[in-house]
């Protein structure tokens, strides 16, 4: 048989397979290999008489994020506040480029459109005008129609701080689910951390997860390719004088022509400098 992972807890995992949902162990040899299932993964499996199924293999996999570890991922819905907390714009950037390096389209969502602050709506399009993205509202259900469409087809997870409302867009989108939402804290403005474990919702024709936290990790490249996924509005730049530029101390450099003629963002240019700096930092320290 073959199915998809959509809960792992405690060594046992959950896969959906047709109309059935069968608990599972992996196999031993699994260990052995340094091998471990993930939520969405596409197994076969075996059922025996112990009266739990067995994982015997994992299916190629077509993206895969680190922490949370999921597999199959085709959007990352990054989630942004449209008040509290204030948006961390350097953090949707970090993501979009993580998104990008692991072969995920990143999609940009802002919420909680009921109280929004004028300024974040405006860096918000301005911002990201050249990826897909919806101005939502959880509360009010704005832009919920437009979510879904984003969603339809495709495997999406959730990414974001804590307290920007991403449990509460999976239960706007999915109220049967009724999952538990946590509250901004009043003495750090930062939210707390209601989900419990990485799990895969079926819906829309794909499928949304939740998951208890997201962490970066830094890409192991950052190359032109990346930088023109992850930068698009950087494309209509003039050739650099350097064909390795990476737009940051070179002269001549058509990025930083394009920013003093006012045609790029200066908020997204600083926080690429940031991201671009670390990595020259660690590539040239690599082997230190």
């Amino acid at each position: 048989m073959e199915g998809t992972i959509i809960k792992g807890v405690g060594g046992f995992y959950y896969v959906s397979a047709g109309e059935e949902l069968i608990t599972c162990k992996a196999r031993g040899a699994f260990r052995k290999e340094g091998i471990t299932p993930v939520v969405g993964d596409r197994v076969t499996l075996t059922r025996h008489n112990s009266g739990y199924a067995q994982i015997d293999t994992i299916l190629p996999r077509r993206s895969l994020l680190v922490r949370p570890a999921v597999a199959n991922i085709d959007r990352l819905l990054i989630v942004l506040s449209a008040r509290y907390p204030e948006p961390d714009w350097l953090l949707a950037d970090k993501l979009i480029v993580q998104a990008i390096s692991g072969n995920i389209e990143p999609v940009l969502i802002l919420n909680k459109a009921d109280e929004a602050d004028e300024k974040v709506l405006a860096a918000f399009w301005t911002d990201y005008s050249r990826f897909p993205k919806a101005v939502v509202s959880a509360k009010e259900g704005q832009g919920l129609e437009e979510l879904k469409e984003l969603i339809y087809g495709h495997v999406c997870c959730f990414a974001g701080q804590s307290a920007v409302g991403k449990t509460s867009l999976l239960n706007a989108l999915l109220p049967e689910l009724d999952l538990p939402v946590g509250e901004l804290s009043r003495k750090t403005d930062r939210g707390k951390h209601t989900t419990r474990h990485a799990q895969l919702w079926p819906c829309f024709l794909g499928a949304l997860l939740d998951t208890p936290g997201f962490s970066l990790y830094e890409p192991e490249s950052f190359d032109k390719t990346l930088l023109q996924r992850a930068y698009p509005e950087f494309l209509e730049a003039e050739p650099c004088r350097f064909p390795g530029c990476m737009h940051v101390k070179e002269p001549d450099c058509g990025v930083k022509k394009l920013l003093s003629l006012g045609k790029l963002s200066q908020g997204r240019y600083e926080r690429y400098q940031l991201i671009a700096q670390d990595f020259i930092y660690r590539r040239k320290h690599q082997y230190d």
